[in-house]
């Protein structure tokens, strides 16, 4: 086994891991291949029969990364993502298609401590003997059953061995029955204190690692796939965001501190289909984004860009998965407590203050009296705009002052603001359509789970969340027309580095749902 070596990309080639292939016959063989990108030829790394990937696969899918993860040499802990040819995120799954040498995968550790791993000399005999037993499965894999049991039976010994070495125990090359059992039950019957548990420790372990520039760089576009990133993950990529802002040195916010704030939210968050921590975290991450394409750093004071992050990560804080004309209805707890103005998102402001008033949650404990009044009055204002009963009045404020819009200007300053998380808020349609539609059928179901509860409870039915009448080419079209266009519009007009970015991607999913809806399309999430 040589010592970890110093490059973090490889490439990848796969043959039979195709769900097929899993379910054929057991001479079929998974194989993994790498090679340095400078190489010409692919190295076999890793040649395991299908019988230990169909049991891994069943026994537990979180596992379905391991061989990935043993290619590349990185341990559990690091975060690995694959490419395909162009750049696109690959879901790392037993579902991936074969690929040729002219078609590689790229397989690259995307956070990493770059601290490598040295294999000490006593273990050269082990990998010799390992490597030997490697080369006689992949001559013998297609011979008699007689073979491959012996084979099996000479794994399971070394598997044996190599439980007992500490240093390579992350490689994933093992999973004793034990192991299972205990991954099975944390799989099935984690509650959700126990998930969180798991998520905070992830993320406490990842947050020292150091993320790629490249990943640096495509999280700050309009761009940027959520799908293929975990929970723990995205709260890395969050503390990433407010350190890149400077926001630690500027308002001399401690590290744990911002962990444990950002970990906070997160739990905050309920489990529903579309308002969850991955809407907050696109929310967020297109905020960012603007913020860096619009050169916003140079416009806008530290505490204005604090004030909009920050209301961008918190302005669904406990959504219940029903909206305000719901809530207002239906007499919630919420309705009553806010007089039906804005029950959801003074709700959220309240939830975000109530975080930060927890000492080891409070990242603003080191303003002035000034400085926090400035802040609680942005934030308040920022989240109470995303209530879309105020969508006209807003964006009719900004068209008014747009012509002579001066970014000295205090009030001018408020309303572009407002505009700004508004915008990130109802962003999803200016993302690939890949990243989009999806999003789509998590709010649709959302929509369809309101006007079933309004049903039967005898509630006037909010007609564009009708399931029987509603598709997602029909509920897309006019909200793009009317809601999208002309906002995105006067924001480009501020901006106008923005149009390629946010209006011409929005332009082009009115014409892909405008397709759909006069080809007579009810494409309708179940």
């Amino acid at each position: 086994m040589s010592p970890q070596v110093p490059w973090l990309e490889r490439r990848v080639l796969l043959t039979g891991c195709s769900a097929e292939a899993m379910s054929s016959a057991h001479e079929q063989v998974f194989c993994v291949c790498v090679c340095h990108p400078s190489c010409s030829h692919y190295e076999v790394v890793i040649n395991l029969s299908d019988v230990f990937m169909i049991e891994w696969w069943i026994n537990d899918h979180c596992y379905e990364s391991d061989l990935f993860r043993a290619a590349a040499e990185a341990e559990p802990h690091h975060i690995l993502k694959m490419f395909k040819p162009n750049g696109s995120i690959v879901k790392i799954s037993p579902l991936l298609d074969n690929n040729t040498p002219e078609s590689y995968y790229r397989l690259e550790v995307v956070a990493t401590d770059l601290t490598s791993v040295s294999i000490p000399a006593e273990l050269d005999d082990m990998e010799l003997r390992l490597q030997h037993l490697e080369n006689k499965l992949m001559e013998d894999a297609e011979k008699t059953p007689g073979v491959m049991c012996e084979i099996q039976a000479q794994v399971e010994k070394f598997k044996r061995k190599l439980e007992s070495v500490e240093h390579l125990s992350w490689l994933g090359l093992f999973r004793d029955e034990v192991d299972q059992q205990r991954l099975q039950q944390k799989t099935s019957r984690l509650s959700e204190h126990e998930e969180r548990s798991l998520v905070y420790k992830k993320f406490i372990h990842m947050s020292s690692l150091q993320v790629t520039e490249e990943v640096r760089d495509h999280l700050k576009t309009p761009v940027f796939d959520n799908w293929q990133w975990e929970e723990s993950e995205m709260l890395v990529l969050l503390q990433v965001m407010f350190t890149d802002l400077d926001f630690l040195t500027a308002f001399h916010i401690e590290l744990s501190v911002l962990q444990n704030f950002l970990f906070e939210v997160f739990c905050h968050y309920n489990s529903i289909p579309f308002h969850n921590f991955q809407h907050c975290f696109c929310v967020t991450q297109m905020m960012y984004g603007l913020i860096w394409l619009t050169d916003l750093r140079n416009k806008l004071g530290p505490m204005d860009l604090l004030i909009m992050v920050t209301a961008a990560l918190c302005h669904d804080l406990d959504h219940p998965g029903y909206n305000n004309v719901y809530q207002i209805n239906a007499q919630t707890d919420l309705a009553l407590r806010y007089n039906d103005i804005s029950p959801l998102e003074n709700h959220h402001c309240a939830v975000a203050f109530g975080i930060l008033s927890k000492p080891e949650c409070n990242i603003l404990k080191n303003l002035s009296n000034n400085q926090y009044k400035h802040f609680r009055g942005g934030m308040i204002k920022c989240i109470l705009a995303t209530d879309m009963a105020r969508h006209n009045e807003i964006l009719n404020k900004f068209k008014v002052i747009l012509p002579v819009f001066d970014f000295n200007n205090k009030d001018h300053k408020e309303v572009l603001m407002k505009i700004m998380v508004k915008v990130s808020d109802i962003s999803n349609e200016a993302r690939p359509m890949a990243v989009a539609e999806p999003w789509l059928d998590c709010l649709l179901q959302e929509f369809f789970n309101q006007s079933d509860s309004e049903k039967s409870r005898g509630l006037p039915v909010t007609p564009f969340m009708d399931r029987d009448t509603v598709s997602k080419p029909s509920s897309q079209t006019n909200f793009i027309r009317f809601v999208l266009i002309p906002l995105f519009s006067e924001l480009t007009n501020l901006f106008p580095c923005l149009e390629q970015h946010i209006l011409e991607p929005v332009r082009r999913a009115l014409d892909y749902y405008a397709g759909l809806e006069g080809a007579g399309g009810k494409d309708k999430t179940p």
